[in-house]
């Protein structure tokens, strides 16, 4: 298989050992685009990033991704995981990463859930209390998967065993936020059979590459059992709803008997059944499932969504929509940039050697915006998505 990077000779700034191998190195490039100008832009916006959301708790040896303040909320835990991955994958760059990884980690523990002391309470007010002890399952995933690179990264003889933690957590996860009927990933673990939300499921939760490494931590085949039902769901939601465009909406519900999307307002937005700002991620969590496993599913899924955008937006960057109804249609009123949609075409794109060109437009595109202009969910994305692109990602 041939894996599509925007260049194909990655130095990977967050891999201090040559042990940790990635399959990034493709026979395609970007003539015009070198490693060390990818490297440069990667690591410059990521000090950049660490400046802004980085925040520490007022005399406690702990870290926290700071959510702006929106809704009266300093963190949340789907940013806390994002920060700690970005953070192990770019130790490379940043001697202080471990130290920031740990005081991370340790406000997670500061701040656990009703059912269990390894998952997150999903919100932290601006006082740091939780908002509640119930927990979102996406952020305790990235958590999981974040403690799995921990213990590659820096080993498991310190004060932190990461391994062990990784563990117990992956442990939780499969006991308190998966679906033991259906095998799908539950919206958090606050959930029970007599809730009305016990058959829905969130798309961008569907995370295959995570379910891997957990499945091979822990030897769990379970896990085995929830990466194919994601996939048969996926690829029937998008033969029957969205057979031209590929796309998935932001919520499934009634998993359990026929599958649909849910209807407006179901949990966030009106936009709840439509190709929103949950989904939009839905390209960057599957695709990467080919680019580190090669499973055949994940370039199905991301490919029919690829040929679809490149269509759609007939190869140019600047006509991508801020959302789109499952029917491949703009959502009304958003014409604007928004990175979180913009970057995870980025990563479906190297699925295929034949999306080379797509990719490099989208790394220029993607890049131009500045920081500023844009709030922790865009720029937290934008930065994932950029250390997969540019070849600093590695299981």
């Amino acid at each position: 298989m041939v894996m599509v990077g925007v260049t194909a000779y990655a130095q990977q700034l967050g891999r201090p050992f040559p042990q940790h191998t990635t399959y990034f190195r493709g026979v395609i490039r970007a003539d015009h685009i070198s490693q060390q100008t990818l490297d440069k832009a990667v690591a410059g916006f990521y000090d950049q990033w660490k400046l802004r959301y980085i925040k520490n708790v007022s005399g406690k040896p702990q870290s926290f991704v700071w959510f702006e303040g929106k809704g009266g909320k300093q963190c949340v835990s789907e940013g806390q995981g994002y920060g700690m991955i970005i953070t192990v994958l770019m130790a490379g760059h940043d001697a202080t990463a471990k130290n920031t990884y740990d005081n991370l980690l340790r406000y997670v523990r500061a701040h656990p859930s009703n059912r269990s002391n390894y998952l997150m309470a999903w919100a932290q007010k601006t006082n740091g209390q939780d908002l509640d002890k119930t927990t979102a399952s996406d952020g305790d995933l990235d958590i999981a998967y974040s403690l799995l690179l921990a213990s590659k990264q820096w080993g498991n003889k310190g004060p932190i065993n990461y391994l062990k933690e990784a563990r117990a957590t992956i442990n939780e996860i499969m006991r308190c936020e998966i679906n033991p009927k259906t095998r799908t990933v539950l919206l958090g673990e606050g959930l029970d059979e007599e809730s009305g939300d016990w058959f829905a499921t969130r798309t961008s939760d569907f995370m295959p590459a995570h379910f891997k490494a957990f499945q091979q931590a822990t030897g769990d085949i379970r896990w085995k059992k929830v990466i194919d039902a994601g996939y048969r769901l996926f690829s029937y939601m998008q033969q029957t709803y969205s057979p031209d465009a590929g796309l998935l909406p932001d919520f499934v519900v009634h998993v359990d008997k026929k599958p649909k999307p849910a209807q407006p307002n179901f949990l966030e937005s009106r936009y709840d059944g439509q190709y929103n700002y949950n989904a939009c991620r839905d390209p960057w969590r599957v695709g990467i499932d080919y680019i580190m496993n090669g499973d055949m599913r994940s370039k199905a899924i991301v490919s029919k969504i690829n040929t679809w955008i490149r269509e759609t937006t007939d190869n140019d960057t600047y006509n991508l929509s801020a959302g789109y109804t499952l029917a491949g249609n703009d959502i009304e009123h958003r014409y604007f940039e928004a990175l979180s949609f913009i970057a995870p075409f980025a990563v479906s794109a190297m699925v295929d050697a034949g999306n080379q060109t797509w990719l490099n437009k989208i790394w220029i595109y993607l890049t131009g915006f500045k920081m500023k202009d844009y709030d922790y969910y865009d720029n937290s994305i934008k930065l994932l998505d950029m250390i997969i692109a540019s070849g600093n990602y590695w299981q």
